[in-house]
């Protein structure tokens, strides 16, 4: 009898757990995702709205160094602490985030106009969302162009082109997936031509040192150490902060 009120005492909870389980089950909102092509201006829900918004800064790293300045200004900076032996001085958090605020000063006219030609007149139902990705695609294009005409790399839009098979009479009908990769190797090849000409004098200072310490016969202490002063107070003498970031910016068309 015992075991049987045990058994009939375990079936009634379990009856019990299930009913209050059931009658708390959590409801999930229903997720609608659709675009509003009955309007006169083709516009997207607030849910894809969203879901666009959250793609866009999952991809926010690649856009900011592949679209903008961000790649030149971070790898001369990096030439610059290479070449005065720091290592990690500026530190890393200083270094990038000196370049992401550059960039922002340099992008500036392209962010505003995005944002007063696709964005305002998006929100106000002016253009339809594809319409606004067009001229946001627009202002990017003219400032990767631009770029690379003005430093005279259009060789590695043609290189890339040919590689793809893919015939271009007109640069200004560069399509993107050709854009962007010539965008990133012209950025490269500005900032290693600007990057030489920092390591110059940093090189020359060192074969300096190298040559006194040699003749004075103290072969054991190394020239880095002897060297690393003289460069950080040369570099500060002759204002060299101003000097790299004015040149930074002024490489830039528009800067």
């Amino acid at each position: 009898m015992k075991k049987v009120k045990i058994i009939i005492i375990l079936i009634l909870f379990i009856l019990s757990f299930n009913q209050i389980f059931s009658q708390n089950t959590i409801q999930l909102p229903g997720v609608d995702i659709q675009i509003n092509a009955d309007e006169e201006v083709n516009t997207l829900t607030p849910t894809l709205t969203i879901l666009l918004i959250v793609t866009v800064l999952s991809l926010a790293p690649g856009f900011l160094m592949l679209f903008t300045s961000f790649t030149r200004i971070v790898v001369v900076l990096s030439f610059l602490r290479q070449a005065m032996g720091t290592r990690q001085a500026p530190p890393n958090q200083v270094m990038l985030a000196l370049a992401l605020f550059l960039t922002i000063m340099i992008m500036f006219p392209v962010f505003n106009g995005v944002y007063q030609e696709a964005i305002i007149p998006y929100n106000q139902n002016e253009i339809d969302y594809q319409e606004a990705i067009q001229i946001s695609w627009q202002q990017f294009k003219d400032f990767m162009i631009s770029e690379i005409v003005a430093h005279k790399n259009e060789d590695d839009i043609y290189m890339l082109s040919s590689s793809m098979n893919i015939e271009i009479d007109n640069i200004e009908e560069t399509p993107f997936q050709i854009l962007v990769p010539a965008f990133a190797i012209s950025e490269l090849e500005i900032a290693f031509k600007m990057s030489i000409l920092l390591y110059l004098p940093f090189i020359i200072v060192d074969m300096v040192v190298a040559s006194i310490l040699l003749s004075m016969g103290m072969i054991m202490i190394p020239p880095i150490l002897i060297s690393l002063p003289f460069k950080i107070m040369i570099f500060v003498m002759v204002n060299g902060w101003d000097l790299l970031i004015g040149g930074l910016v002024r490489s830039f068309v528009g800067g």
